[in-house]
C-alpha cells in the first residue's frame, strides 16, 4: 500500500485536531495554557527558557502564560536550588487535578465520537495508530533537533 500524501494527512490531521478543540473547550483552561500546563506536567520543573523553548513560543509569552497559570492556583514559581537568580516553573497539586479532569473529559468526548463510527472504521483507527505513534515521535524528534 502507498503512503499517504503529505497534503492529505496534514489536511485531515488539522481538522481533526480543530474539530477536538472545539469538542473538548475546557472555558477555564485555554488549549496554549493546557499546553504549557502539560509540557511542566510532563518535563517537570523548568526555567520559563527552557519552557518557551518547548512550547515553541517567545519568552516573554511564556512569561504571561506561567504569571496567568500561577494565579489560577496551577503552577508555582520558586527560586532555583542552584542559583537563587533562576526562577523554576511546577505545577501544582491543582494543576495536575485539572490536567487530569481536563484529560478524562477529552477520552469521554472522544469515546463518543468514536462510538458513532464503524466498527471497520475502528478497526482500521485502531490498526493505524502503531503508525501514527511513530510519525508522531518522528516529529517531535525533528522539532528538538530544530
Amino acid at each position: 500500500m502507498d503512503s499517504p500524501g503529505p497534503e492529505r494527512l496534514m489536511m485531515v490531521v488539522q481538522r481533526l485536531l480543530g474539530g477536538l478543540r472545539t469538542v473538548v473547550h475546557d472555558p477555564h483552561l485555554s488549549f496554549a495554557s493546557a499546553g504549557v500546563l502539560s509540557t511542566l506536567n510532563r518535563r517537570g520543573a523548568c526555567r520559563v527558557t527552557e519552557l518557551a523553548e518547548a512550547e515553541g513560543i517567545t519568552q516573554p509569552a511564556a512569561t504571561q502564560m506561567v504569571a496567568k497559570l500561577q494565579r489560577a492556583g496551577l503552577v508555582t514559581v520558586t527560586a532555583s536550588d542552584e542559583d537563587r537568580r533562576v526562577r523554576m516553573v511546577a505545577t501544582t497539586d491543582a494543576g495536575r487535578q485539572r490536567l487530569a479532569e481536563r484529560q478524562a473529559l477529552r477520552a469521554e468526548r472522544l469515546a463518543a465520537l468514536l462510538d458513532r463510527l464503524s466498527p471497520s472504521d475502528r478497526h482500521d483507527l485502531a490498526a493505524a495508530l502503531p503508525a501514527l505513534e511513530r510519525l508522531a515521535e518522528e516529529a517531535l524528534a525533528e522539532a528538538r533537533r530544530g
